[in-house]
C-alpha cells in the first residue's frame, strides 16, 4: 500500500538520497560502492572512460567482470539463460581489457568485438542485481564493471572519496520511491478543447523526476471518474511520431474527459515503458533491423515493461480519487491499479486505427501484450 510522504523517516530520505547520488555518480562515469556485507565497486559501462576505468582496476588490483542482464548475456555468449537469472557475469580476457570492448558488448547498435567467441560467463559477485538495478534508475544501459573489495576496505574506499549506496535501498528504490511521492503544486491550465483543466505536478524526495496529472473538471466530486494512465512520449507526444499511437491516446485522452465532464490524465515519467528516451531510440533502431517492441527492449538488456503504476496509484489516492473508470486497452493496467488498493469499476476502450507505419507496433502490443485492440 502507497506510504504517505509524511510518514517518511528521515533515515528512509537518507538512505533514498544515497542512491540518487550513486546513479548521478554512474551517469557521470565514476565509480560508486555497493554496499553489503562485502563491497562491490562498480561503473556504468555505458558512461566509463579511461580515468573511471583506471580507477576502478587501481582499487581492487584486479580485472572487473562485465555484469549484464540475462537477455544481454544471453545474446553475447550465444547460450540460453537460466530465467531466474537478472543479472549475468561475462569475463574478459586480459589481452582484452580496454573500455571501448566493454561498451561495445553493452550495446547491441555497435559493431559487436570479434572476441566475442573467447567471453566466458563466471560467477557473478554478491549484488549483482543491484548493480543492475542501479544502472536502471539510472536510465543507462544495464551494464556495470564491477570488482569486489574485501571486507576492511574502508580506507581504500575513502581515500577515492566514492559514493556508497547499500545494495537493499537499490533493489528497493521502486517502494521507498513512492513513499517519498508528495503533490507540489496545481496550476490551471485551460486546454483546446477543455478549458476546465489544471495540471498538478507531483515528485518524489530528494529526486528531480515529476509526474504531472492533467485534471480536467472536479474528478473527486464524483463516483467514479474516467482515468487514463499515461507514460509520457516525446516522439508521440510532442513530435506526432507515426510510430506509435501515443500522441492520439494522449489527445483522444483529453476529448472524452472533456465530454465526460471530468477526468484525471496521469502523465508519467516513463518514457519507453520506463527504459527512458535514449534506450527507447536505441530500441527503434533494433526495430529498425527486424525486431519487435518486447525483444528490442530485452536485447538492450530492459525488461518488456519496467513501469512502476504504483506512482499512478499514490498521485491518485493523494487527489483523493479512489475509485476510477480506467482508460485503457492494457488489462495490466487495471490488475495494477487494483493490486494497489484503486477500485476499478469498469475499463472503457482506447482505440485508434493503424496508420500504415505503426500496424506492427499495435500488433505486438496485442500478441505480445495481450492489450485488447478488437
Amino acid at each position: 500500500m502507497p506510504v504517505d510522504s509524511v510518514a517518511m523517516s528521515n533515515q528512509a530520505r537518507l538512505r533514498l538520497r544515497q542512491v540518487h547520488r550513486a546513479a548521478s555518480d554512474l551517469r557521470r562515469g565514476v565509480p560508486v560502492v555497493l554496499r553489503s556485507d562485502a563491497p562491490l565497486v562498480i561503473l556504468a559501462a555505458e558512461t566509463a572512460g579511461a580515468d573511471g576505468f583506471a580507477e576502478l582496476t587501481a582499487m581492487s588490483g584486479s580485472r572487473p567482470v562485465l555484469i549484464l542482464a540475462a537477455t544481454r548475456a544471453a545474446a553475447i555468449l550465444r547460450a540460453p539463460m537460466s530465467t531466474d537469472a537478472a543479472a549475468v557475469a561475462v569475463a574478459l580476457p586480459d589481452s582484452f581489457q580496454n573500455i571501448e570492448i566493454y561498451q561495445a558488448l553493452a550495446d547491441p547498435l555497435m559493431a559487436q568485438p570479434t572476441i566475442r567467441s573467447t567471453l566466458r560467463a563466471v560467477p557473478a559477485p554478491p549484488d549483482s542485481n543491484a548493480a543492475i538495478g542501479l544502472a536502471k534508475i539510472s536510465r543507462l544501459l544495464p551494464a556495470i564493471l564491477a570488482v569486489p573489495l574485501p571486507s576492511g576496505s574502508e580506507a581504500v574506499i575513502a581515500g577515492h572519496g566514492l559514493v556508497e549506496a547499500a545494495s537493499a535501498d537499490v533493489l528497493s528504490y521502486a517502494e521507498t520511491e513512492v513513499a517519498g511521492l508528495r503533490q507540489i503544486v496545481s496550476a490551471d491550465v485551460p486546454l483546446n478543447g477543455a478549458p476546465d483543466s489544471r495540471v498538478v505536478a507531483f515528485r518524489s524526495h530528494g529526486s528531480a523526476v515529476e509526474h504531472l496529472a492533467i485534471v480536467i473538471g472536479r474528478p473527486e466530486s464524483h463516483e467514479a471518474p474516467l482515468v487514463r494512465i499515461h507514460s509520457e512520449c516525446f516522439t508521440g507526444d510532442l513530435l506526432g511520431s507515426m510510430r506509435c499511437d501515443c500522441g492520439e491516446q494522449l489527445r483522444g485522452a483529453i476529448r472524452r474527459m472533456a465530454e465526460d465532464g471530468s477526468g484525471v490524465l496521469l502523465y508519467l515519467a516513463q518514457e519507453g515503458r520506463g527504459i527512458g528516451l535514449v534506450n527507447k531510440l536505441r530500441a527503434y533502431g533494433l526495430q529498425d533491423r527486424g525486431l519487435d517492441t518486447m525483444d528490442a527492449n530485452r536485447a538492450l538488456g530492459w525488461g518488456a515493461d519496467e513501469r512502476n503504476f504504483l506512482i499512478g496509484a499514490t498521485m491518485l489516492r493523494i487527489m483523493g480519487v479512489n475509485r476510477v473508470r480506467l482508460l485503457t486497452n492494457n488489462p495490466d493496467k487495471v490488475d495494477a491499479m487494483a493490486a494497489c488498493g484503486i477500485e476499478v469499476a469498469g475499463r472503457e476502450p482506447h482505440l485508434f486505427a493503424p496508420n500504415g507505419v505503426n500496424d506492427e507496433y499495435l500488433a505486438t502490443k496485442a500478441t505480445r501484450f495481450g492489450h485488447m485492440l478488437d
